[in-house]
Order: structure tokens, then C-alpha cells, then sequence
């Protein structure tokens, strides 16, 4: 609606990228962890303890400091750290009174998951106008679908969400060191099939030495990749659906406006 909601825009995506490229966690769907800067309760979620500021919080629990300590995330949790990280910036500077707002929320409730999704977020695409398999700017958050019936029971397994960092790389949050490429995104997910066993519980889990072995194998064989590729980067089937889709989302999320006047970014009632 404006240029300085365009500028604003083009700094949030930057703030996201480079907040994704300075994040390692510990991978892990049933536990979280956050530094002693944030407390936790059922009700509220994790929350900011007073005295401690926002941002500084997000990047404590997100970037690793002199210890090397990584705090355990799923990943769609930490996509919406990446990405409130990335706005909180912005607004500090230049939307103050929304910022301000935005830390007195997080020091009573946390914002998660759908409502997350709503509050802070535009998605672009569709399952009836999907955007092109292989379009991404830069600051997207995405979604990788696994389209394996079986392997996506295991929870935390059912796909992948990801930060596009730009220069064809995609977020690895457990190995910041080694981002993904499309290519090696596809051939891990298309792996995971190849993974699955059952503990002791009975419960399904994925062993990740597996996967590992299996796609530096692939990696390595040029006409396997292809064949991977090749059923793998297409678009995915819809919910509850697995048929002949691929792991490639029909759309992208990117944040609200958030300046002065023109910001469409509310928060919900406490």
C-alpha cells in the first residue's frame, strides 16, 4: 500500500534470512527447551520472563552462543521463531508502539501454530492456483510434504517447513552449516520411506543414520537423483491424499505490513 511498507518488507525478508542462517536447534518433536530468559505453562506456552527483551530472547534461543548450546525445536516451531525474530527487528526500529505491544503479548501468551499462521502471516498460491513448483523469494516460509503414506505416521515426519535463504538454498536448522539445496531437500524426504522402524513401545520412529547413509549414496549416483527428482518435484496431492503427488507445496508464506497506519498485523485480545 506503500513504499515504505515495500521497503519494510524487503528489510523483514532480510532479517528472517539472516536470522535463519545464524540458527541451529536440536531437532525434536515431544520436548522443547528455551534459555532461562523464558518460562513455560501449559496454558500460555513458552513465554518472555519481565526484564528481558523480545528480540534478544528469540535470539538466545535460536543462535547459539559461546557454549555451542542448541535448544530442541520442531520445525515448524522454529520457522515461527525465525520469522517473529525477523519482524520484532523491524517494528523495534520502526513501528515502536507495535513493538511494544508485540513484547507485553509474548510475556503473557505465546502466539503458535494456526493462529500464528493468521496473526502474522500471508500465504500466496493455492491448491487451485498453484504458484510454479520451483518459484521462491527469498524470506518465504515453505513447506516440503512428505508423500510417502507409511514413513509420514511418524511424528514430526509428515514433511518439512523451511526458510528460502535465496541462492537456491533452503534452511537445515540442525546443521546451519549445510543448507539445503532442492535437491538434496527432495532426496532426504524421499528417503525417509526407506527409514521407518518400531521401538519397543510400538511406537514408529525414523532412524536418521539411515537417511543420512542413503542420501549421500544418491547424491553421488547422478541418474538415481533423476529418477528421485523426477517423483519427487511435482506438486503434492491434497490433504489425506497419497497418490501420484510430489513433496512440492502449491504456496508460500510471507509476513503482514507492518508500518504505522497501514499495518495489518493484530494481535489478539489477552
Amino acid at each position: 500500500p506503500s513504499y515504505a511498507e515495500l521497503q519494510a518488507a524487503v528489510r523483514i525478508r532480510m532479517n528472517i534470512v539472516t536470522a535463519a542462517r545464524n540458527t541451529t536447534l536440536a531437532f525434536d518433536t515431544e520436548a522443547a527447551e528455551r534459555p532461562d530468559c523464558w518460562t513455560y505453562s501449559e496454558d500460555t506456552g513458552f513465554t518472555i520472563r519481565p526484564g528481558h527483551s523480545l528480540v534478544a530472547a528469540l535470539q538466545k534461543a535460536t543462535q547459539p552462543g559461546p557454549s555451542g548450546r542448541c535448544y530442541s525445536f520442531s520445525c515448524y516451531r522454529a520457522t515461527e521463531y525465525v520469522i517473529l525474530l525477523g519482524i520484532a527487528q523491524e517494528l523495534e526500529h520502526r513501528n515502536p508502539a507495535l513493538y511494544e505491544q508485540l513484547q507485553t503479548h509474548w510475556q503473557q501468551r505465546a502466539i503458535m501454530s494456526g493462529q500464528f499462521h493468521d496473526v502474522f502471516l500471508r500465504e500466496y498460491g493455492s491448491m487451485s492456483a498453484p504458484l510454479p513448483p520451483k518459484y521462491y523469494v527469498p524470506g518465504d516460509r515453505l513447506w516440503f510434504r512428505n508423500p510417502d503414506a507409511h514413513s509420514s505416521d511418524v511424528t514430526g515426519y509428515e514433511g518439512s517447513w523451511v526458510i528460502y535463504l535465496g541462492n537456491g538454498e533452503f534452511t537445515n536448522f540442525w546443521k546451519r552449516d549445510q543448507p539445503y539445496t532442492l535437491t538434496s531437500k527432495c532426496v532426504e524426504l524421499y528417503h525417509w520411506r526407506h527409514a521407518t522402524y518400531r521401538d519397543d513401545a510400538g511406537e514408529l520412529q525414523m532412524d536418521e543414520q539411515i537417511v543420512e547413509q542413503r542420501v549421500q549414496a544418491s547424491l553421488q549416483d547422478e541418474a538415481e537423483v533423476q529418477l528421485i527428482l523426477a517423483t519427487m518435484l511435482k506438486l503434492r496431492d491434497g490433504k489425506g491424499v497419497y497418490r501420484d503427488g510430489g513433496c512440492i507445496d502449491t504456496s508460500r508464506e510471507y509476513p503482514r505490513w507492518v508500518c504505522p497506519v497501514t499495518s495489518d498485523l493484530l494481535l489478539p485480545a489477552l
